[in-house]
């Protein structure tokens, strides 16, 4: 069964790195085979070395919160089986005890660097290409990397004969090590230079400012990072350049809110165009606008779908999928603050009907409704009758339904 790495090292799942490597150090202390004879004393520690080598790095330690161990070894149990406890995991060890046989000359991996980006919205969705300016470090253009002012000898150090590194006896209170440490003679190079290069300082390697362009695939998202391989800092010992990260920050936009791969939307209704339905036009980051019919009686806080206009769908990889969200516009039904007198006198009706079953208020006598008994129950698509409308200042706004009167005071200019 699986064992906890976690568990293993005896730490919290939001442990820091700091905790974590404190940890590590204090039950590798425990468990040495050096130091500890006991019998699964050995086991025990290539369990906390293989906890230790996943949970200290960041991307390994995402994928294995993620998706457990499936997620750093492809679904094995023991990931690092087969590893020499003191060779593969050795460099981990000597970090805190010294010693192991990896020398300082070896090639090694440059530096990765970072870098921030602002984007619109949309280009963040749709995509773009920026040209941004790094500072890296690179082989001295001068010597190349030698370290040697062009044209004069590199001979071999005779301190460590060319290996970069010395080797000495330490006691602890472990027993007796063999420390390996590098060669102050030559700095761990194993060359010894007579002239150094005026440019680097004998260093080989100097810090450049470059001009690159970047391509921000479509779908990105605030707080993602881009990955540029081989455009970090330069390796050592003809070790492979690292990898250059662009964190991409993303502004608001003044409409549009997104969720994964939706745009959110949020849209105004007068009560009018709730009760009867209406057709809306719906802007979209493609520069058009699309229809949206509102069905009667849409209730506040309703989600209506524009499907094929949101953000683009991004595999894995990073990669697009050819295929995009949709808009989520949810429905706000404002209820107006101020109204002017026949707004007023429209909704008092409009309640009046509520109260009595669907009825018409009665009909203004001197200032004074007539009692409600005098007139008979309308509907929104009925007729008043002729005496009233007599009575009444319009005889079109009468024949139209409550609602609809309502409505036209909301959207002037809708008959």
């Amino acid at each position: 069964m699986p064992v906890d790495y976690y568990e293993t090292l005896g730490v919290d799942r939001a442990a820091n790195d700091e905790q974590i490597r404190r940890a590590f150090r204090r039950k590798a202390m425990e468990f040495h085979p050096d130091r500890n004879k006991t019998p699964g004393a050995e086991d025990k520690f290539k369990e906390i070395n293989e906890a230790y080598q996943v949970l200290s790095d960041q991307e390994k330690r995402s994928r294995y919160d993620r998706f457990g161990h499936a997620g750093v070894n492809g679904g094995g149990d023991r990931p690092f089986d087969g590893f020499d406890p003191f060779g593969g995991f050795g460099d981990i060890f000597d970090t805190f005890f010294g010693g192991g046989t990896r020398t300082a000359n070896q090639p090694r991996t440059g530096e990765d660097i970072a870098h921030r980006v602002v984007l619109t919205f949309e280009e963040a969705v749709f995509g773009c290409e920026r040209d941004i300016d790094i500072q890296r470090v690179e082989p001295c253009h001068l010597c190349s990397g030698a370290g040697n002012e062009p044209g004069t000898p590199i001979s071999t150090c005779r301190t460590c004969s060319g290996s970069g590194q010395v080797r000495r006896a330490q006691r602890s209170v472990f027993g007796q090590f063999a420390v390996t440490s590098p060669c102050s003679a030559c700095n761990g190079s194993g060359r010894y230079i007579e002239t150094h290069c005026h440019g680097c300082r004998g260093r080989g390697y100097e810090r450049r400012q470059r001009t690159r362009t970047v391509t921000i695939p479509a779908g990105v998202n605030d707080g993602m990072q881009v990955r540029i391989t081989g455009e970090g800092d330069a390796g050592a010992n003809g070790g492979p350049p690292g990898n250059l990260y662009v964190q991409v920050r993303v502004q608001e936009h003044r409409l549009f809110a997104r969720e994964d791969e939706d745009l959110l939307l949020r849209m105004d209704l007068n009560i009018a165009e709730a009760a009867l339905g209406s057709t809306k036009q719906v802007p979209t980051l493609d520069g058009e606008e699309v229809d949206l019919e509102i069905p009667a009686g849409t209730q506040s806080g309703r989600v209506f779908r524009v499907r094929g206009f949101g953000v683009p769908r991004l595999r894995r990889d990073g990669r697009a999928t050819g295929r995009r969200g949709d808009i989520r516009v949810v429905v706000d039904v404002n209820v107006p603050q101020r109204l002017n007198k026949y707004q007023r006198q429209l909704l008092e009706d409009l309640a009046y009907s509520f109260d009595h079953r669907g009825s018409a208020p009665p009909a203004k006598s001197n200032g004074r409704r007539k009692p409600s008994a005098a007139r008979e129950p309308e509907t929104d698509s009925a007729e008043p009758p002729a005496a009233e409308a007599a009575e009444e200042s319009s005889g079109e706004d009468r024949q139209k339904g409550l609602f609809d009167r309502i409505k036209d005071t909301f959207v002037p200019g809708e008959d």
